[in-house]
């Protein structure tokens, strides 16, 4: 029999933490779309208001949401605290790029005329959101949708549902409509179901490269509906020319085990000179043997906590086995340090000399090896992906990252920085299989309204000179 509800434990222990009926998408649907007109036709001032409150119930409730997104991710306490930090920063963010990308404007116009720019909201808004950052990443899309003045109807990941129902409760403890922002708590069916149905104007999906494939496949026909992709990618750390080789590998691991590795920016490959790989790798290791593997509230605080779930975990370990099939030499083995648990201790394995080297997203701590003599032959090795969301260069040589720069084919681009740890004051977004140029955070305003142009007068005078016979 087909589920009836959607049930949301937590990855750290196994415990049951929420379970709620499956919903209706086509009520939800109509709910939302009975709403948006209203919501629209408020003021701009109006909207911004009520986006604050929100801001504010979120900041009262703060530690109750922390805990939240910690039990049911299982990532430490303190990156779920950054998370919903997050939440609440996007909102005043996302006033100033409306303002910056999608503000009334006049344009000069001949013959006592007036051009006018304005921009109008869709209308009802899809969005579909992950499990890595259950909160900030479909409020990086609620947010900008809202203030357009779009309705939106969000399908939260079935593994963190939880946290998408609480954010939901905040946005009508706000005041905004109820049937402005609707909760639709379900499965893939259900995701399926709403991103073609009838009755949306767009959706704005995070999520994986095959999803996201086939919702563009899905949308082809449909070129009266937005469509925002933002997918993962397969990116690429290159460390080269630098003495720091300490301060090269906390760069590494940062980027390659925050988060469980489960942030689509997280580095999957590093492409190291092969004067540097063994020293290099030795510094990881050393790093890696101190790092704290633990569920979300131990004490000390943890670098990681579990991935998703034992399914995750599981095919992240058969992943690790099979790129050792295909000629990768393992240099860490991929562990799981506590039974019947989905933790997983960083795995690393070096690929370079592999027959097959998969172009896929390994979504958790698994970072390959790759050994070159030549920059330019590691830039190659870079970009030898289909992805291309965000890149990296270690080096204390500029020139180096001038050429880095010029040639990396990537929507992020770094340099002694980690891949990871976006800021939501820019845009997010890459090439490739990691989106389909709509970038988010400061450009979600781009696809949340669309823009209006007018020519204006405000008396009807014309005449037309030539082309007539005379009267």
């Amino acid at each position: 029999m087909p589920a009836t509800e959607i049930v949301s434990t937590e990855p750290a222990t196994g415990a049951v933490l929420w379970r709620q009926a499956i919903g209706n998408v086509d009520a939800e649907v109509a709910l939302a779309r009975e709403s948006w007109a209203e919501w629209a036709a408020r003021p701009l001032a109006y909207r911004i208001e009520a986006l604050r409150r929100f801001a504010n119930v979120v900041r009262a409730k703060a530690d109750a949401f922390t805990d939240l997104i910690a039990r049911e991710t299982g990532k430490p306490l303190w990156e779920a605290r950054t998370e919903v930090e997050t939440v609440i920063a996007k909102v005043d963010i996302s006033v100033t790029a409306y303002s910056e990308r999608t503000g009334q404007r006049r344009i000069d116009a001949p013959m006592n005329t007036r051009l006018a720019l304005r921009h109008k909201p869709h209308g009802v808004l899809a969005v579909l959101g992950p499990y890595n950052f259950p909160a900030h990443l479909p409020n990086g899309h609620i947010v900008p949708a809202l203030l357009a003045g779009n309705a939106v109807v969000f399908k939260p990941s079935e593994k963190t549902p939880a946290t998408g129902a609480f954010m939901v409760e905040c946005y009508h403890a706000a005041g905004i409509p109820q049937g402005c922002v609707r909760l639709l708590v379900g499965g893939g069916e259900q995701g399926k179901e709403l991103a073609g149905h009838p009755d949306i104007d767009g959706l704005l999906f995070t999520g994986s490269a095959n999803t996201g494939i086939a919702l563009n496949r899905q949308f082809a026909t449909r070129p009266e509906k937005i469509l925002a992709l933002e997918m993962g990618g397969n990116n690429p750390i290159i460390v080269w020319s630098t003495p720091d080789l300490y301060s090269a590998a906390v760069l590494v691991v940062q980027s390659a085990f925050t988060s469980a590795g489960q942030r689509c920016t997280a580095a999957r490959r590093l492409i190291v000179d092969e004067k540097l790989c063994d020293p290099l790798v030795a510094e990881i290791n050393k790093l890696i043997n101190r790092m704290i593997i633990a569920e979300p509230h131990a004490d000390p605080a943890p670098f990681m906590g579990p991935v998703i779930d034992n399914d995750t975990a599981d095919m992240l370990t058969e992943s690790f086995l099979a790129l050792s099939t295909r000629g990768g030499r393992p240099l860490r083995h991929l562990e799981r340090p506590i039974e019947g648990r989905p933790f997983l201790s960083p795995g690393l394995i070096d690929m370079t000399d592999a027959s097959d080297k998969p172009d896929v997203e390994l979504f958790g701590p698994i970072l390959q090896v790759f050994r070159t003599n030549d920059f330019a032959e590691a830039i190659a090795e870079a970009n030898n992906t289909r992805y291309g969301l965000s890149a990296s260069l270690v080096s204390q040589d500029p020139k180096l990252y001038d050429q880095f720069w010029a040639n990396i084919r990537a929507g992020i681009v770094n340099w002694n920085r980690p891949t990871n740890g976006a800021s939501s004051a820019a845009p997010f977004g890459g090439i490739g299989w990691s989106g389909n140029h709509r970038p988010s955070a400061y450009y979600a305003a781009d696809y949340c309204a669309y823009p209006v142009v007018s020519s204006e007068s405000e008396q009807a005078r014309a005449s037309i000179g030539l082309g007539l016979r005379d009267a």
